[in-house]
């Protein structure tokens, strides 16, 4: 044989293995909408139940929509079920985290897990849904699984029908969470007895095919662009970071900024990524902590555990409620459990591993993923020791008009310092999310953030 010719059969034969290896076949794809729901979540319910099966979410009329966006509670009348505490937490440990073990242990008398009847309340648009079943043939994984290529022709849920940890991962990233859109919010880091002072942020995240006059050359490594200002308090107001999120992280790291309003300069911020310190949380979060988990995976190795039942935060609409204040959330060690609701779900169990010669704060990030949202729910985190250091939780709930799913708030418990993180609170905000914001490409560029920093 022809020596070309032989190596253009070798390079055939192994991009053709890369595909079957990242992307799965038409007849796998077709199970999204019929045998699994739309992004790829098992739409039957569990054997006794306790989980029904799915049947397409609350409908975008399943509740009132305030004019300033706060939603009503479908399922305010509901009671809890039954309230886990650590008197009886060793008759449901199958279905609770270590870490949620571990909190019930740190604060017996006052941590507790109040379970509610489930529902599976989330779907997405039908646009979303075909953008996953185009993902589920399309997208493939590069670089060992820590970038992709084709998304930009999708856009959303990288590997709907996932077959490793890492592309689990994936969907919690490149998940749908709206479009577009503007919010203020709260972030609190308690001491010990309580006492707090509120961080309000004001945050902005648009993407590439949502952004008009977005450069055509930036759109195929880009994910989205995200601005976050600091409003409250005064010592802290005026700072300003603006980050640009790539979809190949290792080959094009994360672009940072930030506005510093006391040197009033612009200036590269490479800390904005990894174990970084997250921005006035008293170095209680990194800055991979946000939304659970955000930004490059190439630090750990993803291990796919598989799938199993578990009570997780959800449906937290009492969580954002107008009628309540911060006080009324923020508590010594721990939110107040009164306002939080547990359901049980299936989720994804997903173990990262510090790679040998990778530097990060946690060694372990024992993960456990929403099987409907691909939100990640609880998050173990594990100190270089490997013993059990941070415990995540992430409230969620559904936007039935808008038809995406966020969080109420999120929380990380310090289990050593007896402190918490707690993020995203909007209660006394004038407005929660709004949806649709116009933004032009200019606004997301560090030539923008002056203005964006002044008092």
């Amino acid at each position: 044989m022809n020596r070309t010719v032989q190596k253009g059969c070798i390079l055939a034969l192994s991009l053709l293995a890369g595909h079957v290896m990242a992307a799965v076949s038409a007849n796998e794809a077709a199970q999204l909408g019929t045998v699994l729901t739309p992004l790829g979540a098992q739409k039957e319910g569990n054997a006794d139940g306790s989980i029904p099966a799915w049947t397409g979410g609350l409908p975008p009329d399943a509740g009132a929509v305030a004019s300033n966006g706060f939603l009503s509670n479908p399922f305010a009348n509901e009671k809890p079920l039954f309230v886990i505490t650590a008197t009886n937490a060793a008759q449901y440990r199958d279905k609770l985290t270590d870490g949620q073990m571990a909190m019930l242990q740190r604060y017996p008398q006052s941590y507790r897990i109040p379970v509610y009847p489930s529902h599976r309340s989330a779907t997405v648009p039908a646009a979303i849904q075909e953008a996953a079943r185009k993902s589920a043939l399309q997208v493939e994984p590069i670089n060992g699984g820590n970038g992709l290529v084709n998304f930009e022709k999708s856009g959303y849920y990288a590997f709907p029908i996932p077959k490793n940890g890492v592309e689990v991962l994936w969907n919690h990233i490149t998940r749908y969470v709206g479009g577009n859109y503007w919010r203020s919010y709260i972030q609190v880091t308690p001491q010990v007895n309580g006492a707090y002072t509120p961080v309000r942020f004001e945050e902005e995240q648009v993407y590439p095919e949502q952004v008009v006059d977005f450069p055509s050359d930036k759109k195929g490594n880009m994910l989205y662009m995200v601005k976050q200002r600091v409003t409250a308090p005064a010592r802290l107001a005026g700072t300003v970071i603006l980050a640009h999120e790539t979809l190949n992280q290792v080959t094009d790291p994360r672009m940072a900024w930030i506005y510093n309003a006391g040197q009033r300069r612009v200036r590269r911020a490479p800390q904005v990524t990894y174990d970084g310190p997250g921005t006035a949380a008293d170095g209680l979060r990194t800055a991979d902590n946000l939304d659970m988990f955000n930004g490059a995976p190439d630090r750990y190795e993803w291990k796919l555990v598989g799938k199993k039942e578990l009570y997780i935060p959800y449906n937290s609409y009492a969580l954002e409620s107008q009628t309540l204040k911060y006080d009324d959330i923020v508590a010594a060690g721990h939110i107040n459990p009164d306002h939080t609701r547990y359901e049980l779900h299936r989720v994804w169990e997903v173990v990262g591993t510090l790679k040998p010669g990778s530097r990060h704060v946690y060694s372990k990030r024992h993960m456990f993923i929403d099987e409907d949202t691909w939100q990640i729910a609880e998050v173990d985190h594990y100190d270089g020791r490997g013993q059990l250091w941070r415990v995540a939780e992430g409230h969620s709930l559904y936007h039935y008009k808008q038809q995406a799913s966020y969080l109420a708030v999120e929380v990380l418990y310090d289990l050593m310092s007896g402190r918490y993180l707690a993020l995203g609170m909007r209660n006394q905000e004038p407005s929660t999310t709004q949806y649709g914001l116009q933004a032009k490409f200019f606004d997301f560029t560090p030539a923008a953030l002056r203005t964006d920093g002044l008092r």
